[in-house]
């Protein structure tokens, strides 16, 4: 199967090329310096030119922080971007598989979040998303949006900042308040994969949204625990939300119900405690 990947030098980007051609896959990887996936002139060229039987958008504008002061560009990217690439997947019958968060929800609910749940993001970073969600879903078509959260296993995440600020203080504070379900970006990879190798199958019809996160759920105090693991230093110390203020808000519950995925595709919830005892065995950690 031919598949072109937009972000390809992302945390989940870079891990589907790299997975799909071990696979056996031809993948078109195109980063933000060979596709604006804001042009949509240049997506249909890219596209018509590359033909691929189908598209995932690894693309995004991540930085939660910064939207707030520059929500146009989020947009921009996570809306606009996203509703260029469903359309001209629609336009020519191939299937688009987008990744999308759990920032779109408030994070008020109790108990895990489904896919029917309706969203209500507390950041500009969340209302792109939901834009880009509403975008795709407003075109129809082949598509499938994967929802996942705290991603983890790049160059530039959560573990690798914990690890970077833990060689450089003797204390951290970090919050014990938002709870989550750290996701492994190869994870995220094996699993558009899989879902990819499934809905270019015939008779295929189970289109429409998805959840996928790791699991156990876990607090940001929890999972910097679960890094240092083993460490003396530095001393890691529980603290509110509202004692580390942000920019943008974060929902304090950010678990996902991971059911649907299981059921139409057989992908279970990854064990982010396992792959992050590889990732740091790699790290040397």
């Amino acid at each position: 199967m031919k598949i072109l990947v937009t972000g390809a030098k992302g945390q989940v980007g870079a891990a589907l090329v790299r997975q799909g051609k071990d696979r056996g896959h031809e993948m078109i990887a195109m980063d933000r310096q060979s596709l604006d996936i804001t042009d949509r002139e240049a997506n249909h060229a890219a596209i018509h030119c590359d033909t691929p039987d189908l598209v995932i958008n690894a693309a995004a504008y991540t930085a939660v922080d910064k939207a707030e002061e520059d929500e146009a560009s989020a947009l921009a990217i996570n809306g606009a971007g996203a509703e260029n690439l469903a359309h001209i997947c629609h336009e020519i019958d191939i299937p688009f598989l987008h990744i999308s968060t759990d920032f779109v929800f408030d994070g008020t609910k109790e108990g895990a979040y489904v896919e029917t749940d309706p969203v209500a993001p507390l950041s500009a970073y969340g209302r792109s998303k939901a834009v880009g969600e509403e975008m795709i879903t407003a075109i129809g078509g082949r598509h499938i949006i994967l929802r996942t959260a705290w991603v983890f296993g790049g160059a530039q995440n959560f573990v690798s900042t914990i690890l970077r600020l833990a060689d450089e203080r003797d204390e951290l504070n970090i919050i014990d308040d938002q709870t989550g379900g750290p996701t492994p970006a190869g994870a995220i990879a094996e699993t558009l994969l899989t879902i990819a190798e499934q809905v270019t199958e015939e008779g295929f019809d189970d289109w429409g949204l998805y959840h996928y996160c790791g699991k156990p759920s876990v607090t940001w105090y929890g999972f910097t625990k679960a890094i240092l693991e083993g460490r003396d230093k530095p001393r890691v110390n529980p603290i509110p939300t509202e004692d580390y203020p942000t920019p943008a808000e974060r929902p304090k519950n950010s678990v996902l119900d991971c059911s649907r995925i299981r059921d139409v595709f057989g992908i279970e919830q990854p064990d982010w405690q396992a792959a992050l005892k590889d990732i740091l065995k790699v790290r040397g950690k």
